[in-house]
């Protein structure tokens, strides 16, 4: 079991570009065996071997089966599992639930997190809340790119909130692009959908290596299944024979984007490359029937068999990429294409979880601790599962014990008067602005600006013209934006707007921070910081550190706070997957 700790903490550092804090990775490696068991224990169907153990399978970035996993469906299994131990607690009445309500702005008092103010969605009304500590678990900010795989109501503004009182905001530019997301369609989306890890076990990615293929697949006079196996690019395998289709995401991810750039994506809009599940269908199936003692030679039997197998691995990826796509994978190669799934960056927290702000504290995705400039496959699972069940309930205790002899903090204080007075005025002026644009109009617009220039790739020239572009479309959105209704009713496009409004300040910020560290690790990475053959070039001498912004009254005058990255069990050594 040490054994297996020290590579997974290896494999976390590693996969992270040597961005992570140490300290915090072993950590997590220490409890990860504990939080199987919480999970367990709470009735998540973890996936079984034939003796009745808990199975395992591979996941990106590395070359060992130790991932838990409950069909395709893991990480909603989780979530219910620790949906149905909260609401235990609620039913005992241990906790309180709002429901449908917003965080809109902490509350200091003394300079200690006292509270919150917090929106009823439903009837508009402004309620405060006050504690002896705050803690903010609400998640990534992939929606700044507007497509993302993310829920539609994630948002950054709980996070922003506590930012703009003091809470540093650390490396805003490490964000994760998943490789296997069902490609865009048009200019209708609203929400990108994330096919999962788990299929890059089985499938095998590729392009055509012929151009005059790709066109005729683009025309539909071509289909994939015909093309020969001598004309297929599995790009992946070819560039990283070691770790084949298995690499981390960002590594996968670029990848894709590169073949596609040079003019080999196979959809209509040439964003697009196959993920086959033929060679693991007929795998399977020859398996299959050498078990049940049926001819191996028989393609139809091989066929049915091998589905079965992949059905019972994958079935509800598989219904679920046919109802979108109206393509059967079973059948013909999915396809896929790298999207926006995962933040690494997030509010600066120290050991203890807590943020610069006494008393308030960030954990799961809303902090920055664990994975460095790239996440590596369930990683945010157990780092949610981590910092809330084994880390904070053991770390926020220190701070408590301060306030032992503190009675109930009173919501009619000054301070409460005036964060609500605040937000009041911001929600006000939202309706009352007669402007032209909807919401969704400065949304969309910032995702384009966000992938196109702070995407998968970034540069100098781009990220400065989008630090320029954004805060134009700030001030314009403030102008002319026009939200309907009141204040004082279910408004989901006023309850929008103050999202978004906190997204284009964190869009500003995030280019900020991608322009100033001049190099490529991970999921940041930079256009002039490449090795000849097109992967990341890091700078250990002037980069080893975790970027720490500290607001200053607008993202373009935000303050620079370094912490340096020590690294005493791990040799710090340029990445390879090949």
């Amino acid at each position: 079991m040490e054994i297996q700790l020290t590579v997974f903490f290896y494999d976390t550092i590693k996969g992270g570009d040597y961005r992570s804090r140490e300290a915090n990775v072993h950590r997590l490696a220490e409890v990860s065996t504990n939080i199987i068991d919480q999970c367990v224990a709470q009735g998540v169907p973890f996936a079984r071997d034939y003796g009745g153990l808990l199975d395992n399978r591979s996941f990106g970035g590395v070359l060992v089966s130790r991932t838990f996993y409950a069909k395709g469906q893991t990480g909603q299994q989780l979530l219910l599992g620790a949906y149905s131990a909260m609401n235990r607690q609620i039913g005992r009445g241990k906790i309180k639930m709002y429901n449908r309500h917003e965080m809109m702005d902490l509350v200091l008092v003394e300079g200690k997190a006292r509270g919150i103010i917090a929106r009823n969605l439903v009837n508009g009304k402004l309620e405060r809340h006050s504690a002896h500590a705050v803690v903010i678990a609400s998640g990534g900010y992939g929606n700044v790119f507007f497509l993302s795989t993310n829920a539609m109501g994630s948002n950054v503004s709980a996070a922003w909130k506590i930012h703009k009182k003091g809470a540093h905001f650390a490396n805003p530019c490490f964000t994760q692009i998943h490789p296997t997301c069902i490609p865009v369609s048009g200019e209708h989306q609203s929400k990108l959908t994330l096919m999962s890890e788990s299929l890059r076990n089985d499938g095998r990615i590729w392009v055509p290596k012929k151009l005059e293929d790709v066109k005729a697949i683009r025309e539909g006079k071509l289909k994939p299944t015909a093309i020969a196996e001598e004309d297929r690019d599995y790009y992946l395998e070819r560039r990283y024979p070691a770790f084949g289709n298995l690499v981390p995401r960002d590594v996968a991810s670029r990848a894709a984007k590169e073949r596609c750039d040079q003019g080999y994506g196979v959809n209509k809009t040439g964003e697009a490359v196959y993920l086959d599940f033929a060679a693991a269908i007929e795998r399977y199936g020859k398996e299959q029937a050498h078990v049940k003692g049926l001819d191996e030679n028989d393609a139809a039997v091989v066929k049915k068999l091998g589905q079965e197998v992949i059905r019972a691995k994958y079935g509800n990826l598989f219904q679920m990429y046919e109802k979108i796509v109206d393509q059967n994978p079973y059948e013909t190669p999915m396809m896929i294409y790298p999207a926006v799934h995962y933040t690494m960056g997030g509010v600066w927290v120290d050991y203890n979880l807590m943020t610069t702000i006494p008393g308030c504290y960030a954990i799961g995705e809303a902090n920055f601790s664990d994975h460095g400039a790239n996440r590596l496959g369930a990683s945010a699972l157990m780092q949610g599962l981590a910092d809330g069940y084994f880390v904070l309930p053991y770390t926020i205790g220190d701070y408590l014990a301060q306030d032992i002899r503190t009675g109930a903090i009173a919501t009619d204080l000054p301070e409460f008067e005036k964060a609500e007075a605040s937000v009041k005025a911001q929600l006000d002026a939202f309706v009352n602005n007669q402007g032209t644009h909807t919401v969704d109009y400065y949304h969309r617009k910032l995702g384009k600006i966000m992938w196109d220039k702070c995407g998968m790739s970034r540069n100098a020239k781009g990220l400065t013209e989008a630090i320029a572009e954004i805060k134009s479309l700030r001030e314009d959105f403030y102008k002319n934006v026009k939200v309907p209704g009141t204040t004082s009713e279910f408004n989901p496009e006023l309850a929008k707007a103050a999202r978004v409004a906190d997204f284009l300040e964190l869009g500003e910020l995030f280019a900020k921070d991608a322009l100033e560290r001049n190099e490529s690790c991970g999921g940041h990475f930079r256009e002039e910081s490449q090795t000849p053959e097109g992967e990341a070039l890091r700078d250990d001498e002037n980069f080893t550190f975790v970027s720490a912004w500290e607001y200053k009254g607008d993202p373009s005058k935000a303050t620079l706070h370094k912490e340096q990255l020590n690294y005493e069990e791990i040799e710090v050594k340029t990445r390879s997957y090949k």
